[in-house]
């Protein structure tokens, strides 16, 4: 293992400027950020189909790591990371477990998004002590209903992007109304606010293995997610295409305890949509001494 994180140098707590890192676990180089004061439990954040470092918006990691060391990283043969995308989501889960030994840490906060949450939810009933709080948003569970429909919404959205000359993301999270289109492009300029040391982009091959692992998790059986006892945080808004918004629903009647925030009119983008309203209601649930089953979103 070859950790190249500087020690002693000043919190950071703005994504823009967060130190680019790598280590080196299991013969794959790993590519992170972190930021935030160290110390305490850190929450590492779960990116989505085809996101790379250069993908989490501003305006929700900045609130969580003024108080919190956050941590994104890239997955095996993604971004900056070196591997391969492997061919299934519970091998992805072991890949972020691996990641995250690699770091020292026995138990962390989750905070997931799409395939992220996927992930995350393989990570968390592999390795249930591992996670002390889970936050899935924009993704469902496993053998959930359409989400093998993901790759044909995908396809479909990148080329009404390409024919708009648009960021592909304007149409798959957001909604194609005047509110959407606000908040798509407002989201898009928001994740090019870091200029220094960019992340590569994902290539072609390793994100069509990543959409057919996601089609294979829409087809297998479902998991047992009643054994989930972390405190979890569930959001989405109310007309997702890409995970349809029912599946949050589902997540929340399957997972005990956990909280459900339905955004409106708004996609699978919604957490991005409504940042000013879902980002104090993530901080306030992540926060230590909160009582979660009092989040309000």
């Amino acid at each position: 293992m070859e950790d190249t994180s500087p020690p002693n140098e000043p919190v950071v707590t703005s994504y823009a400027q967060a130190p680019a890192r790598t280590i080196t676990a299991g013969g794959v180089s790993y590519a992170y950020r972190e930021l935030g004061p160290k110390g305490g439990i850190p929450v590492v954040f779960f990116v989505h189909l085809a996101g790379t470092l250069d993908n989490w918006d501003p305006r929700i990691i900045d609130p969580i790591a003024r108080n919190r060391h956050v941590i994104t990283f890239d997955q095996p043969g993604v971004g900056a990371s070196s591997g391969h995308v492997p061919g299934s989501i519970e091998e992805m889960a072991d890949d972020a477990y691996t990641f995250i030994q690699a770091l020292g840490f026995n138990t962390i906060d989750v905070f997931s998004f799409s395939l992220g949450g996927m992930v995350a939810q393989d990570l968390v009933t592999k390795h249930p002590d591992l996670v002390r709080k889970l936050v899935l948003t924009g993704t469902g569970p496993r053998g959930g209903k359409d989400i093998d429909k993901v790759v044909g919404t995908t396809y479909w959205d990148i080329l009404r992007a390409a024919l708009t000359r648009s960021d592909p993301k304007e149409f798959l999270f957001f909604n194609r109304n005047t509110a959407g289109k606000t908040a798509a492009k407002a989201f898009v300029q928001r994740l090019q606010e870091r200029t220094n040391h960019r992340d590569k982009p994902i290539s072609p091959r390793a994100f069509q293995t990543q959409l057919s692992a996601i089609r294979k998790y829409g087809r297998s059986a479902p998991s047992d997610l009643s054994t989930l006892t972390q405190p979890t945080l569930i959001a989405n808004g109310d007309n997702d295409r890409m995970v349809p918004s029912k599946l949050s629903d589902e997540l929340h009647q399957r997972i005990k305890g956990s909280q459900l925030i339905i955004y409106p009119d708004s996609g699978h983008g919604g957490i991005f949509q409504y940042h000013a309203k879902f980002t104090p209601a993530v901080v306030e649930f992540l926060s230590p001494d909160h009582n979660t089953r009092e989040c309000r979103p």
